[in-house]
């Protein structure tokens, strides 16, 4: 980079990713400095669960915070260029919308439905990678012209998008090591609308902790798992027995107060008609493994060791489970050693889980 004021605004930013902040304190510095960096009408930053890609946290520029549940609609259940999911896997996670639709924007019904009724025209989108996984998602809008960002643009945020993933990761290493406090599960019943109805006193503080700007009120990881759930449904084949196939979405969240949850949500049926159910609870290591294990930049075959051993397996049962030699075990175990500066599996279960799941 050199020496343009944006290139220095963007450089600033990324000292800001290697500052020790918070995944919610990085959201904000994002959607506060971007704008300085690359044209910007508006911004949403997310974090999300590397596992699911669900959103688990997010900040939103006026106006799109009051359409969030239409972008999410969109992003789970229609088909539609520039899917996070999709960018995450991609050679390249930066794209924007009319360099994937050959500046023909209106071929987008994301675009058409929720972009262009907000005065918003083209779109950048990035997916967060480190480690190999994504960690966060970056959306930048315009206002509605025929200019749409620039290749410069695109190349700026690609130059961000690895520094901004990094923050990001390394924020869940260094907070799953806080002590957590206990808390009983939580349970809210959501109608067809998503209206709710019914929640227990136990719910209705852990909402408290999650809460957002959503305009009916409830936190956007709740938005974002039902409209995974819904979507997962209605691309599952018909089933017969109306309990078959039932799905159940999951994820892992930080709430304000530093503890971490596991969110379930699942279809009910019965006399009320078409519900969904979700639970809330304080998470326990089972639940913060994978995402922990990622977090540390564990390749995928050293964590399916190393889940293994956090949840007390021998060697003889990791043979057996994963059907690879003792050999390759204990090498696997040697690299992940080496890599986190441990000398046993008990400092290596420390180390991993901390007192995240205590």
């Amino acid at each position: 980079m050199g020496g343009t004021l944006a290139e220095r605004h963007a450089e600033v930013l990324v000292g800001r990713c290697h500052a020790g902040l918070a995944g919610t304190e990085l959201a904000a510095e994002v959607v506060r400095r971007l704008p300085g960096i690359v044209p910007v009408a508006a911004a949403f930053f997310a974090t999300v669960d590397p596992d699911t890609l669900l959103f688990t946290s997010g900040v939103a520029q006026d106006p799109l915070g009051t359409v969030t549940p239409l972008f999410l609609d969109n992003e789970f259940g229609r088909v539609d260029v520039n899917k996070f999911a999709v960018l995450a896997e991609a050679p390249d996670p930066v794209g924007s919308l009319d360099h994937s639709t050959g500046g023909h924007r209106a071929d987008s019904p994301r675009y058409r439905e929720i972009m262009a009724p907000l005065g918003l025209g083209d779109e950048l989108r990035a997916a967060l990678i480190a480690g190999r996984r994504c960690w966060g998602v970056l959306c930048l809008h315009l206002e509605d012209a025929d200019a749409g960002f620039s290749d410069q643009d695109l190349a700026m945020v690609r130059h961000l998008a690895p520094h901004l993933a990094e923050g990001l990761r390394e924020a869940v290493v260094r907070e799953a090591s806080v002590t957590r406090q206990p808390g009983a599960p939580g349970m809210l019943v959501l109608d067809r609308d998503l209206s709710v109805f019914s929640m227990s006193h136990q719910a209705e503080q852990w909402l408290a902790l999650l809460s957002d700007d959503d305009a009916d009120g409830l936190p956007m990881p709740l938005h974002a798992a039902v409209a995974k759930l819904m979507s997962t449904e209605s691309a599952a084949p018909a089933a017969t027995d109306p309990d078959e196939g039932r799905s159940a979405i999951t994820l892992r969240l930080r709430a304000r107060d530093g503890r971490w949850l596991a969110l379930h949500a699942i279809r009910l049926g019965g006399p009320a008609g078409a519900q969904v159910g979700i639970v809330i609870e304080p998470a326990v290591p089972a639940d913060l493994g994978s995402l922990l294990l990622s977090a540390h930049g564990l390749t995928d075959a050293q964590t399916r060791v190393v889940a293994l051993v956090l949840r007390g397996h021998s060697t003889r049962e990791i043979v057996e489970r994963l059907h690879i030699s003792a050999n390759t075990v204990q090498e696997h175990l040697t690299a992940v050693f080496d890599l986190l500066g441990v000398r046993s599996r008990r400092e290596l279960t420390a180390t991993i889980l901390g007192r995240g799941g205590q």
